[in-house]
């Protein structure tokens, strides 16, 4: 397991380009027949993936854990961007297809992923945060997220948020978890941007061509910087910075939170204005 270590604002200030990258970018994600894992020191969380091309791969705990498996203090949320596969958690099975997501309790012991065959093997992007606290292991399917429609075709934003894991539907400890979906011809979200103090975010980007590419905002609202980021790659937005970002195309993203609330709206508001 890597551990990242991310810059505080007043070293941000400062960072080259190439520095702020390898504080707060996360490029190394889905590799065939591997598990990855990046810890970041912000909120203790552990972003990763799973890509079980041509064996089952089984999610062990790491040295920097100290712990005998990985959720023995930890819940874990996971969204499949690839093919249909199966997730294994304790002996339940759980079918996972395109854009399904499932929850995974503090104290889950045995946790395997596997594909169901085919070119197309299943792509699982992993989030997970300290837990304090047990709920109960949950699948959610795309078709069973709570849909959110927002922005529009004259703002070349419109697009549509899935709630995966949030207080009114699949309850975890901390964890907050969805993903957006652009529209054909939108390239902005979250614009204008906000923070939340209260809250750490990591944005993970998919299904971008590969020449596609999104320019993600971040840093203070007064000393904006950006991340061109990639398909599958992900950036580590810490409370005291903005995250936006638009496309040379469309594209998705998973949007993950943990920290101190889990209020979706709890967010602090900026307008255009008072960016530089």
């Amino acid at each position: 397991m890597k551990v990242q270590y991310t810059a505080d604002p007043i070293r941000f200030a400062r960072m080259t380009t190439e520095e702020v990258r390898e504080s707060f970018l996360v490029d190394a994600l889905f590799a065939e027949d591997r598990i990855t894992m990046v810890y970041s020191d912000v909120d203790r969380a552990i972003v990763g993936s799973a890509v079980p091309a041509k064996k089952t791969l089984s999610l062990e705990s790491a040295p920097e854990l100290r712990a005998d498996t990985f959720c023995e203090r930890r819940e874990l949320g996971i969204l499949n961007i690839g093919g249909a596969g199966t997730v294994t958690v304790d002996g339940t099975e759980y079918p996972m297809g395109g854009r399904d997501g499932l929850y995974v309790g503090r104290g889950s012991k045995t946790i395997t992923f596997a594909s169901d065959g085919g070119q197309k093997p299943a792509r699982y992007y992993l989030l997970s945060y300290p837990a304090h606290t047990t709920y109960p292991t949950a699948h959610i399917k795309q078709t069973e997220a709570e849909p959110v429609e927002l922005g529009s075709v004259e703002g070349a934003n419109k697009r549509t948020i899935y709630k995966l894991i949030h207080a009114d539907g699949v309850r975890s400890c901390q964890l907050v978890m969805g993903f957006t979906v652009l529209e054909p011809g939108s390239v902005w979200n979250t614009m204008p941007p906000h923070t939340h103090e209260r809250r750490m975010e990591i944005y993970f980007y998919f299904d971008l061509p590969e020449d596609g590419r999104v320019f993600h905002f971040m840093g203070p609202p007064e000393a904006t910087r950006h991340i061109v980021v990639a398909d599958g790659q992900a950036v580590i937005s810490p409370s005291w910075s903005i995250h936006s970002g638009v496309g040379t195309g469309a594209y998705t993203f998973c949007w993950g939170m943990g920290g101190e609330n889990q209020a979706f709206d709890d967010m602090d508001h900026l307008t255009i204005d008072q960016l530089k």
